[in-house]
């Protein structure tokens, strides 16, 4: 593989409630397989060009539950989610980070990926909003911050009603990090986070 060229792809199962998964991409098990309920793949790296690319149930192999086609780009970076509930899924493509951080500083951004939550304000235990009026499927750009442990609060927009709080994350210098809102507003899976890092936190390009 020409590595000047190279770019990376990883799966996310968003979709609360749907059962483990297996992904294809041009008919080979490219992004995973078992794949559950928050969990990602590590980042692949793939050619660039066009990816057919089909999710079927792990237990039913036959049954193909999203079947979607990717246009890869050169030296790109990209997560992959499975969101929605099932029979309604969908690949939602994000893309990830591939400069470097300035100033010893990291990067944080807010996904909301919870299909049955209204648009969030995310704002730390100050009172003080980072994210304003995060939509479902909004990809916000990266806050520059120091490196730090931090605490975040989740609020329907313009209440003060929390519906999440995310405790102590030690976030590290020259890192890219996204907090991943997934699951259900009063229903299971609940809502929750998951937090990876990102892109060329550790991937050279």
């Amino acid at each position: 593989m020409n590595e000047r060229r190279t770019s990376y792809i990883r799966l996310f199962h968003a979709s609360p409630g749907a059962p483990a998964v297996d992904v294809y991409a041009n008919g080979e098990t490219l992004l995973g397989e078992g794949l559950e309920f928050g969990e990602f793949t590590p980042y692949i790296p793939v050619r660039p060009g066009e990816y057919e690319i089909d999710v079927v149930l792990s237990d039913n192999p036959e049954q193909i539950v999203l079947s979607t086609v990717l246009d890869v780009p050169e030296r790109e970076i990209y997560t992959v989610a499975v969101i929605g509930t099932v029979p309604d899924l969908e690949a939602f493509v994000i893309e990830d980070p591939v400069q470097r951080i300035p100033n010893s500083r990291l990067g944080l951004r807010f996904v909301h990926l919870s299909p049955n939550a209204p648009s969030v304000d995310i704002a730390l235990p100050t009172g003080d909003i980072i994210f304003q009026d995060v939509a479902y499927k909004d990809i916000p750009d990266y806050l520059y911050v120091e490196p730090d442990t931090y605490s975040i609060q989740v609020f329907p927009t313009g209440t003060e009603d929390l519906v999440l709080q995310v405790p102590n994350m030690k976030l590290k210098k020259d890192r890219f990090y996204t907090v991943y809102a997934i699951g259900l507003v009063d229903d299971e899976p609940p809502l929750q986070v998951v937090i990876p890092l990102d892109g060329n936190s550790y991937i050279n390009l």
